[in-house]
């Protein structure tokens, strides 16, 4: 049974906190066998590192740097959505802590009682706790665990601000050589957007914006998009050309963000007194991908398609359709029942000396 795109999307967001909390172990756990190799001459409270308690310590890092991971993508990450980078920091780290400090006690009186072979709730073994909570040991263990933590929170914080896929293709080196692409490409902007903005002021009109991209999250990563860049009041989804025509998850995209927006009416009513709504264009082609930027480096698309969905975009208003595809990837979509495609004809594109043909797409309710 295959994981839907959203658990993908989930599980490749929590598994790096289990990966860096593992590495870090490791590291330390090794460094702490090198420096106590004679295994009889430490303190009865430090729990002598066995095969079995390697195995054991290992895997219990690995699941806290994954729950950490799973509170941070789910919980915590949303109470500090509007604070400074030192302030998340901060609070999350004080936040982190309380639970550390619960997880340190269960299972260090796990780890105790396996090397024992005693009951978690026997004496002997509390009494162990009660003199590894006193002892250096214990901060030698919160040093580890807070320097773990601190790197987990700072990749959280690096990988967000990125976006989705970009740190990972950076350390594989995915685009460090231009590499040729077929790609799908959708611009998405906002219907109004100039007369939103006058009517908000740009402190509100900043706060829709927010509200407004938030609402197309789901839609998004269920339908294996990823953002190529906000512009303003325009957003440009990609698809790699066999996952975008898949299932016509580029169409399903679409219509998705359009349903995800119209549930968000009264909450946009209430908030901005005014309800926004979008168009869009889509275009396939190839493109040239790298790594591009001498002060900032950034993940960069050239090619001509992007030109050209641009252009497609700006015919949405004048043919009033709210969203238009190039005729070249009607062609390459799946047959479907649910929308149906309206050829419009060969359109001059502004700008650009090749014309092209162009579909609507309406949803059948």
């Amino acid at each position: 049974m295959s994981l839907s795109a959203k658990n993908k999307y989930y599980l490749k967001r929590i598994l790096p906190f289990g990966i860096i909390w593992l590495a870090i172990s490791l590291l330390l756990l090794w460094s702490d066998y090198a420096v106590l190799a004679d295994q009889s001459q430490v303190d009865e409270w430090v729990i002598p590192i066995t095969p079995t308690i390697f195995v054991f310590s290992s895997v219990s890092v690995f699941i806290v740097g994954c729950l950490v991971g799973a509170i941070e993508v789910f919980a915590v990450n949303k109470l500090f959505d509007n604070q400074s980078f030192p302030k998340k920091i901060i609070g999350k780290f004080l936040l982190y802590t309380t639970v550390l400090f619960i997880l340190v006690f269960i299972l260090y009186l796990i780890a105790a009682s396996i090397v024992s072979k005693e009951s978690v709730f026997s004496k002997s073994v509390w009494n162990q706790y009660v003199q590894f909570f006193t002892s250096i040991t214990h901060v030698s263990t919160w040093v580890q665990l807070l320097f773990s933590l601190l790197v987990s929170l700072i990749y959280a914080e690096v990988s967000e601000n990125l976006g989705q896929n970009i740190l990972y293709n950076f350390f594989t080196g995915r685009y460090h050589k231009p590499v040729d692409e077929n790609r799908i490409f959708m611009f998405v902007d906002m219907k109004d957007s100039t007369t939103i903005a006058e009517k908000l002021g740009h402190k509100n009109y900043f706060k829709l914006l927010k509200d407004y991209y938030r609402s197309f999250s789901d839609a998004i990563i269920k339908n294996y998009g990823e953002v190529y860049q906000y512009v303003g009041d325009e957003i440009v989804i990609t698809w790699n050309l066999d996952d975008g025509l898949k299932q016509n998850r580029c169409i399903q995209c679409f219509f998705e963000m359009k349903t995800a927006l119209e549930k968000q009416t009264q909450n946009f009513e209430k908030k901005y007194n005014t309800i926004p709504n979008f168009k869009a264009a889509m275009h396939f082609g190839e493109v040239t991908t790298g790594e591009i930027g001498a002060l900032k480096k950034d993940i960069f698309f050239t090619g001509d398609v992007l030109n050209t969905t641009a252009r497609i975009l700006g015919l949405t208003t004048e043919l009033k359709e709210d969203i238009l595809i190039s005729e070249p990837l009607s062609r390459k979509l799946e047959t479907s029942e649910d929308y149906s495609l309206e050829n419009l004809g060969t359109k001059i594109l502004k700008g650009k000396t090749k014309s092209i043909q162009v579909c609507a797409v309406h949803y059948l309710s």
